[in-house]
């Protein structure tokens, strides 16, 4: 198995287990933020790994995660990001957190292997009215839509308004875009085709 390049920053111990059974012990490396206080040593090591081959963020689909995620982003701009949809991180009992380390082999893949990545095109950003006329905002079910269209999209779920920053921090394509509203539309009750 290939060794994956980048370095992988996840939360604790338990994903960097995880990750080494779903890849192997030679094929990855992790760097460990350890818990929800990120320190400065933490981010130095960070921005080193960055330098040396590249990081890559997949921490959990939870507030500390998303928390984690912002941190990190702001302290080193270029990291690419994984994300695992929520459901794909349930844990097998009920008094657990969602985590990195209760989703499946496929699941942990699929995230790492659909890493965005930015071109140097110029990018037409969305804005306000492009969320609400796709009923990512102001509709009953804007929520479902945003969470549904966000694991398509792989770009994790938020509230609108990060929501309306990761589509433009990702460089999401119009097409891409409107593809994943239209696959939220046929699967719900009110088809609109």
């Amino acid at each position: 198995m290939k060794k994956i390049k980048e370095i992988i920053v996840v939360e604790g111990k338990s994903d960097t287990n995880r990750l080494k059974d779903c890849f192997g012990d030679e094929g990855v490396d992790t760097l460990e933020t350890t818990g929800s206080a990120l320190s400065e040593e933490t981010v130095k090591r960070i921005k080193i790994a960055q330098a040396k081959r590249g990081v890559i963020i997949f921490t959990d689909p939870d507030f500390n995660g998303n928390r984690l995620r912002t941190i990190i982003q702001k302290a080193v701009p270029d990291a690419k990001q994984a994300f695992l949809p929520r459901n794909k991180a349930v844990p097998k009992h009920s008094d657990g957190s969602l985590g990195i380390e209760h989703a499946k082999d496929a699941d942990i893949k699929a995230a790492l292997a659909a890493v965005y990545t930015h071109t140097d095109e110029k990018f037409a950003e969305y804005n306000h009215a492009d969320m609400v006329n796709l009923g990512l905002i102001g509709e009953p079910d804007s929520h479902q839509r945003r969470l549904a269209v966000g694991s398509e999209l792989k770009i994790g779920y938020t509230n609108a308004k990060q929501f309306l920053n990761r589509l433009n921090m990702f460089q999401v394509a119009p097409a891409d875009l409107l593809a994943a509203v239209k696959n939220f539309d046929k699967g719900s009750t009110h088809d609109t085709k």
